[in-house]
């Protein structure tokens, strides 16, 4: 099994899915021999703008090279081949994973056997370029010089296409009715923008936003329904339905280009970050996968 993880997360997928990947869970690595890779750009130990620039002796920073998404994929294909593992039985990806995902089944389509898309696309819609472009902005905006404001900023601003008005009115609503200003949904907005902070690098977010950009299964072959035709893997494509960045409108098109692909959804007020919080009807349906 391998797993393609999301944008700030790392190869350690018990640490970040716990409610998925344990022993004990759904995809147990007593057993399963399950994989997760640093993504390129990340700051958790792949290359990137925190590695050290032999040139100069210093952090690339800015410097590092732009990096897409089958940058990402061509990296982890290496590894592969290094682990001597032929073929995937079954590979899983959401968000910028499910990017990775979506790019891998096409470019080695005899390799991975099924594959599971979650909250994802086959193209980066705009509204996501949007919102990562708005993050960036913020990044640059940071004069400072460990860039801590401007991360804190794009965390907070990510947030918001996360999750939905639902989730938001349900958890982060004043409870009291007298409040003048209201600040409990502010503060947990600083709050999300501090917790990044204390793990991640300024620098590897403005990379990674901008390899999302990258995201088109479509480029240099003719076109995403073309590229999405090469698809031998067996595909399940998730859609959780209150996802602002990935709709189930557009997630059924993609299960519609993707040959024999079956389209299944959960209902969440979670948002997009449904696919990191809805433990049971994930669990079920990698049940049902795995005793298919």
């Amino acid at each position: 099994m391998w797993i393609c993880h999301a944008l700030t997360a790392n190869s350690d997928a018990e640490d970040w899915w716990p409610g998925i990947v344990g022993c004990g869970k759904v995809l147990d690595p007593n057993k399963y021999f399950i994989v997760c890779v640093n993504t390129l750009c990340s700051p958790y130990g792949s290359s990137g703008p925190c590695s050290v620039n032999p040139l100069t002796g210093k952090a690339y920073g800015y410097d590092f090279p732009k990096t897409s998404v089958r940058d990402i994929v061509r990296a982890n294909i290496i590894v592969r081949q290094n682990l001597g593992i032929e073929s995937i039985d079954l590979m899983m990806g959401a968000s910028i994973g499910g990017f990775q995902a979506a790019e891998w089944i096409v470019m080695e389509p005899d390799v991975i056997k099924r594959a599971v898309l979650m909250a994802t696309s086959l193209r980066v819609p705009a509204f996501l370029t949007a919102f990562e472009e708005t993050q960036r902005m913020a990044l640059r905006a940071d004069t400072s010089e460990d860039k801590h404001l401007g991360l804190a900023c794009a965390r907070a601003i990510a947030m918001l296409s996360y999750r939905s008005f639902d989730c938001f009115r349900d958890s982060q609503s004043e409870t009291d009715s007298d409040t003048l200003f209201a600040d409990r949904a502010c503060s947990y907005q600083r709050h999300q923008g501090e917790k990044l902070v204390g793990r991640f690098d300024a620098c590897s977010y403005w990379y990674l936003s901008y390899c999302l950009d990258s995201h088109n299964i479509g480029r240099g072959r003719e076109s995403v329904e073309k590229a999405a035709a090469r698809i031998k893997a067996r595909v399940e494509v998730i859609s959780i339905t209150s996802d602002l960045i990935f709709p189930p409108s557009d997630s059924r098109k993609m299960a519609a280009a993707i040959p024999d692909a079956d389209y299944l959804e959960i209902e969440s007020a979670y948002g997009h970050d449904g696919f990191l919080l809805e433990n049971e009807s994930i669990g079920e349906i990698f049940t049902s996968i795995l005793e298919d």
